[in-house]
């Protein structure tokens, strides 16, 4: 079955500033090394809808998302919060992201496609019902979510969070939702500071300073893989994040590429054992250029095995 590759031209557009480390450039580096490896060829391109207000209004309060359309700048940009900013083409940018992995849980879920992956940017994993939060505007594989469980029905529904950083967002969305569960790793103490709840449907799998392959690895395989398997999500969603990559800027853990498409094996054997292969990867984070374009090549290899 189809592999679904689904971005667009407005997501790069999204411009917060020169120095700010979420720049165009991440997605360039990634198309330039799925067009080297032969990737490209084997994945069937999407162009990523708009997101709907009623898609955005299932996670997101509506206020929040007039304050969103109300700062939008129309020329410079506008610092929605210490780390988030905003140029013109931000919040389309946002919304082809959040629609796009929308439009992913629509090929999975119909048979279109088996797995699919966005390529779009801003992140989401961060942003709250009611705010932007850490590059996040849209919480994108949230909406993608509560969209599976609204239109098709999904009853238990599997995000895996792989960034080096805590999806809070994402978390806080689904607290009291018994039909999602949620496995994160992230280095801890980081990003964000503070304390999070220790509870059923929530996954923490905290890795310090300096770990590397063998503590991550552990970590998934003996913690969150077996309750995600025992879950048997119809869907598996990815929060995927690569700064976790040795050598990232914005953080300390030792990973390399191979563990991204590790894990990715082990999460698609999760969804072909319960959920018909069904798994829709979103990229977040992943600062260091170029190591990010060879750790989404070798995701996309194991996700939906699909590669040359």
């Amino acid at each position: 079955m189809a592999c679904a590759l689904i971005s667009h031209p407005d997501c790069f557009d999204h411009r917060p500033g020169e120095r700010h480390p979420e720049s165009p450039a991440r997605l360039e580096t990634v198309f330039a090394e799925l067009e080297r490896s032969g990737l490209r060829k084997t994945w069937v391109p999407y162009e990523a809808p708009k997101v709907t207000r009623e898609q955005l209004e299932r996670v997101h309060l509506p206020a929040y998302l007039d304050e969103l359309e109300r700062v939008s700048p129309k020329t410079g940009t506008y610092r929605v919060e210490s780390d988030t900013v905003m140029s013109p083409g931000s919040l389309l940018a946002a919304s082809r992201a959040a629609g796009a992995a929308v439009l992913g849980v629509d090929l999975v879920m119909s048979g279109r496609a088996s797995a699919a992956f966005c390529a779009t940017r801003p992140p989401g994993h961060h942003a709250k019902p009611g705010d932007a939060m850490g590059f996040c505007l849209y919480g994108n594989v949230a909406i993608a979510a509560a969209h599976a469980m609204a239109v098709h029905g999904v009853e238990r529904v599997a995000i895996a969070d792989f960034d080096v950083h805590r999806g809070n967002g994402t978390e806080l969305m689904f607290r009291r939702e018994p039909r999602v569960l949620m496995a994160d790793s992230f280095q801890h103490p980081y990003y964000p500071r503070g304390e999070f709840p220790e509870r059923a449907g929530y996954i923490p799998l905290r890795l310090a300073e300096g770990d590397g392959s063998a503590v991550f690895r552990r970590q998934w395989k003996e913690v969150a893989l077996p309750m995600l398997r025992a879950f048997r999500p119809q869907l598996v969603l990815v929060s995927a994040g690569f700064d976790a990559l040795r050598d990232d800027p914005l953080a300390s853990i030792e990973l390399e590429a191979a563990d991204y498409r590790w894990i990715t094996h082990e999460l698609r054997d999760i969804a072909e054992a319960s959920g018909k292969g069904r798994i829709v990867s979103t990229l977040e984070g992943g600062y260091g250029l170029p190591a990010i374009g060879p750790a989404v090549a070798a995701h996309l290899m194991a996700l939906g095995d699909c590669g040359p």
